[in-house]
């Protein structure tokens, strides 16, 4: 029997924007749970981006406020320069603290975040990167219970942020780009 996800959580860095739009695009059946999306950007660059993901995704994808209250079918994206936690109560925090592995947006923080809030009922992929931001993020969402994929390292444009993660872990699923798509529409239907 699958399991009853409530949430799905999404990293990636360099090399992940193609498969973010392929994802995204994906979801034509009605997606009941939401999408988190943690990727690292300029900082400096505050528009456009989420405008070109709204373009082929079949969800609506938004950068959440503060305290924003989580909706199923919605893709939340982590905002530049701002790490994004979950609170119980259903709702998105947003935190300028210190950068995390270079980075903020941080996965690691994120996908820890998450992990502690839908457990088992975590359904979570990295993607392609440049640094290992994420793998210890993965490794509390295993502990956790939740399902990992990661995206295999030969089918990266920059294999250093799925390779790091699994130096640290064996995830469920170690998939191409087309197979995790593949791989989540079978999960989540």
């Amino acid at each position: 029997m699958k399991k009853k996800y409530k949430a799905i959580i999404i990293g990636g860095s360099a090399g992940s924007y193609q498969v973010i739009n392929k994802i995204l695009a994906s979801f034509s059946y009605q997606l009941s749970i939401p999408v988190f999306l943690v990727l690292h950007r300029l900082k400096h660059v505050r528009s456009g981006f989420v405008e070109s993901l709204n373009l082929k995704s079949k969800i609506s994808v938004k950068e959440p406020f503060d305290k924003e209250t989580v909706k199923p079918g919605i893709a939340y994206l982590a905002p530049a320069n701002y790490h994004m936690y979950f609170d119980y109560g259903n709702k998105i925090t947003l935190s300028t603290e210190p950068m995390v592995n270079h980075s903020r947006p941080s996965l690691d923080l994120s996908f820890m975040a998450a992990a502690y809030i839908y457990q088992d009922k975590l359904l979570s992929v990295i993607l392609s990167g440049a640094n290992k931001d994420g793998a210890k993020g993965m490794e509390v969402i295993q502990k956790f219970g939740g399902t990992t994929i990661v995206q295999d390292p030969l089918d990266c444009q920059v294999p250093a942020m799925t390779k790091g993660t699994l130096d640290l872990i064996r995830p469920d699923y170690i998939l191409n780009s087309d197979r995790i798509i593949e791989k989540l529409k079978y999960l989540l239907t």
